[in-house]
């Protein structure tokens, strides 16, 4: 029997919700998934979650009703589905649901400069999911995150990039986490911040991060 996922998007349009739902699909397919996509967050309520294999979130901003929220994060935490996403699409998803964050591991608070050029180093934690990947650049948001100091860190960034700007450059340079894994009750949950643009998400070697992480995190 083929593993279940649900991909659930809206909310703001700069992230391209509907273009990473898309490629979030197929990529799933391509691997087996039976796929469901839909664009209500009634479906966090239907009944259907602890069936699910992976939940993936492409919805950034916008908020949930508490029942909403009790109803996927439970069905992670107590019936071990998966939870997996990317840059505002997870980590800038509701703002106001703290449990939310508490479940991704991480909440976006800024991105100085706004597009820019920057390197993806792999590490310092190792795993299947970046193994054989080499540091990697990439020209798009870097994200500065408020993030759970529990997670596994599989990929990093300096910040603030070298000649940047920003209130926080006199705090001087640190790796902020850029890819991690992290446990909420029975449940596994990737994310990686990348993909401001849809070719920022699909660029290689990050393609080949997000398959591997998403297939990691499904139960």
């Amino acid at each position: 029997m083929a593993k279940k996922a649900l991909i659930v998007w809206g909310g703001w349009d700069g992230h391209s919700p509907k273009q990473c739902a898309e490629v979030f699909e197929n990529m799933l397919k391509g691997e087996g998934f039976d796929v469901e996509v839909s664009e209500t967050l009634d479906s966090f309520t239907d009944g259907k979650l602890a069936d699910l294999s992976l939940i993936v979130p492409s919805w950034t901003m916008g908020t949930m009703t508490g029942e909403q929220s009790q109803a996927v994060t439970k069905a992670v935490r107590e019936n071990g589905v998966g939870m997996a996403g990317i840059h505002g699409g997870m980590c800038d998803a509701f703002r106001a649901d703290t449990e939310w964050q508490f479940m991704t591991g991480g909440q976006w608070v800024a991105h100085p400069g706004n597009k820019i050029k920057y390197q993806v180093k792999v590490g310092p934690e190792r795993s299947s999911i970046t193994e054989g990947i080499k540091d990697w650049g990439v020209e798009s948001e870097q994200y500065y995150l408020h993030v759970d100091p529990a997670v596994k860190v599989l990929a990093s960034c300096t910040f603030p990039t070298p000649g940047g700007d920003g209130p926080h450059v006199p705090n001087g340079s640190f790796q902020m986490p850029v890819v991690w894994t992290k446990m909420y009750g029975k449940g596994k949950v990737f994310y990686s911040s990348l993909g401001h643009e849809i070719e920022t998400v699909t660029a290689e070697p990050h393609m080949t991060v997000l398959k591997r992480g998403f297939l990691w995190a499904a139960k």
